[in-house]
């Protein structure tokens, strides 16, 4: 289990298609400090680097969401993935 793991349950449980989250939203649902890298846009990219496995981006894409840094770079953007 990974400290990720409490933020891909919480994305599991929403329902809207959409939705933002603050730096400090999220490091109270994971219960820890994220790191400062975390305010690097390519940090969160869900789409950049497929092949780079890194457990913040596992954990959006097994909730069904991509993440994409907000441009203010103060929280972070949830879309629930078109599924086929």
């Amino acid at each position: 289990m990974n400290e990720y793991d409490a933020l891909r349950d919480f994305l599991k449980q929403q329902t809207r298609p959409e939705l933002m989250l603050s730096f400090d939203q999220i490091e109270e649902i994971i219960g820890a400090s994220l790191p400062r890298a975390a305010q690097r846009a390519s940090w969160w990219d869900s789409l950049r680097s497929p092949q780079e496995k890194m457990p913040q981006r596992e954990a959006c894409l097994e909730a069904g969401y991509v993440a994409t840094r907000m441009p203010d770079g103060k929280g972070v953007r949830f879309r629930k993935l078109k599924r086929p």
